[in-house]
């Protein structure tokens, strides 16, 4: 099964820190704000300061627009790791419960977040910047989200499955272990596959 869902079907969600915003792409089924399996969403970041709290989550922060962010994350008062996002499509992946500071790099910046229930999923992430088409085994639970042109996808027989625009999140289930071609550019493609 292959759903694509629109821009306008996104939901306005406050941050738990009530310092800003986020559109909600999708949530797992019954999920909200403090409670679900995983939860894919797009943030606006506007100026320097911490993130919200979520232990228990796993956190995979990709840059979709601006010039960049480090984040400098703490377990406890000692410093565990620093991600540096420069440039588009970089990604980061560290634990929701961490205290994580984020330091732009100059201007504001927009990141897709896909938070996941610790221990829950195998999450396997790939993103391309350039034009291309690539072959990829599908999990339990798949999403693929394009900033540019419209994105193909096409089965085993070169039949065409699913196409899309821009902006558009496709969520692919029902299709584990099987092979599809993904064409298109500015794509970030997930799957999540269960522990």
């Amino acid at each position: 099964m292959i759903r694509i869902i629109p821009p306008e079907s996104f939901k306005s969600i406050p941050w738990k820190n009530g310092k800003g915003t986020t559109s909600e792409l999708a949530i797992s089924q019954g999920g909200n704000l403090s409670e679900f399996d995983w939860r894919l969403s797009i943030a606006s970041v506007t100026e320097d300061g911490e993130f919200s709290d979520f232990s228990g989550y796993l956190r995979n922060l990709i840059l979709i627009e601006g010039n960049g962010i480090d984040l400098q994350h703490y377990q406890g008062e000692s410093e565990k790791q620093i991600d540096h996002l420069s440039s588009l499509l970089d990604f980061a992946t560290f634990d929701g419960g961490c205290r994580t500071l984020g330091k732009l790099h100059n201007g504001p910046i927009k990141d897709l977040n896909l938070m996941t229930r610790a221990g829950k999923y195998d999450c396997h992430m790939e993103t391309w910047v350039n034009h291309e088409t690539r072959k990829l085994r599908v999990s339990t639970l798949n999403f693929v989200f394009s900033l540019s042109g419209t994105t193909r996808m096409t089965n085993n027989d070169s039949q065409i499955i699913a196409e899309f625009p821009m902006q558009h999140l496709a969520c692919i289930e029902e299709f584990e272990g099987e092979m599809v071609s993904i064409s298109g550019e500015k794509l970030v493609f997930i799957g999540l596959k269960l522990v």
